[in-house]
């Protein structure tokens, strides 16, 4: 099994004509993706490989029923079409652009409760579960299939971190990116939740960042409700507070969201927490 996303799961990509769009879904084919279709207005009728393509997010859902949405537009266009996905029934929302406006990320968010949506990112990107389905842009040479789940704010260090997991032998059973913006439609919980009850996730990697909150909150449910080991690491230990660290929601302001607070926040829940994504694979196969 894996959360989310799997071989079975329908994925439609709007923004699919674009030079990324167009690009990416190319390399999720190649993953097993089963992408049933695209979306790109004023296009509908062409095919890119053997998917076709469709105007609107309701005419795909007619006649495909997706299960989720990969949505590869610009920034100012991402909000326009998560909510044409949402309204139209589509569960799971991936939204990849960077630097979307702040409003504009509120309305998505408000909307994907109001409409009972999962919606990951902005800037986010995106899911991969190793040897079933992609709907994202990142590597995929860096993971194996396997029982590790990894929920990240960030990419590039999740990327390293599969990459050393992989090396160790620890393979993995879905990716979930959450997005680097100060907004994000899912939490560490939200994920958590999901890979507490999955069968095929035996071990859990969180990777965090300095700013927010959420690795706090996420330190309180895992002691709570969550038996599977958990190995935590944070990044931006030398940040300076009021200073943004590569991310737009890696900003410290005073003690929240800062790095001593979301470590101790994480060993006092009895969470182990590495210091470099090296060490989490090593900590993950002592507790395993």
């Amino acid at each position: 099994m894996a959360i989310i996303l799997d071989s079975k799961t329908k994925v439609i990509v709007q923004g699919i004509t674009g030079k990324a769009g167009s690009y990416h879904t190319l390399e999720m084919l190649c993953q097993g993706t089963n992408v049933v279709a695209g979306v790109s207005p004023g296009r509908g009728g062409e095919r890119i490989d053997r998917i076709p393509i469709f105007d609107t997010v309701e005419e795909v859902v007619a006649a495909y029923q997706p299960d989720l949405s990969l949505i590869l537009v610009p920034a100012r266009f991402a909000k326009d079409a998560a909510l044409e996905a949402m309204a139209a029934g589509i569960k799971t929302v991936v939204v990849v652009a960077e630097g979307v406006p702040i409003h504009d990320s509120l309305e998505m968010t408000a909307r994907a409760r109001q409409y009972g949506s999962t919606l990951l990112g902005p800037n986010t990107p995106g899911i991969f579960s190793p040897g079933q389905a992609k709907a994202g842009i990142m590597p995929t040479n860096v993971f194996k299939p396997g029982h590790i789940g990894i929920v990240s704010r960030s990419g590039t260090l999740s990327y390293e971190t599969a990459s050393e997991l992989s090396r160790a032998g620890l393979g993995q059973s879905t990716f979930v990116g959450l997005g680097g913006d100060m907004v994000r439609g899912t939490s560490f919980i939200d994920i958590l939740s999901l890979f507490k009850d999955d069968p095929d996730t035996h071990g859990i990697v969180m990777i965090g960042e300095i700013g927010g909150y959420q690795e706090e909150m996420a330190a309180k449910y895992i002691q709570e409700n969550v038996a599977k080991p958990v190995i935590a690491f944070i990044a931006g230990r030398n940040a300076k507070p009021g200073r943004r660290m590569g991310h737009a929601g890696a900003i410290v302001m005073g003690k929240l969201g800062s790095y001593e607070s979301k470590v101790q926040n994480l060993r006092e829940a009895g969470i182990q927490v590495a210091t470099s994504p090296g060490e989490i694979a090593r900590l993950m196969a002592k507790v395993l």
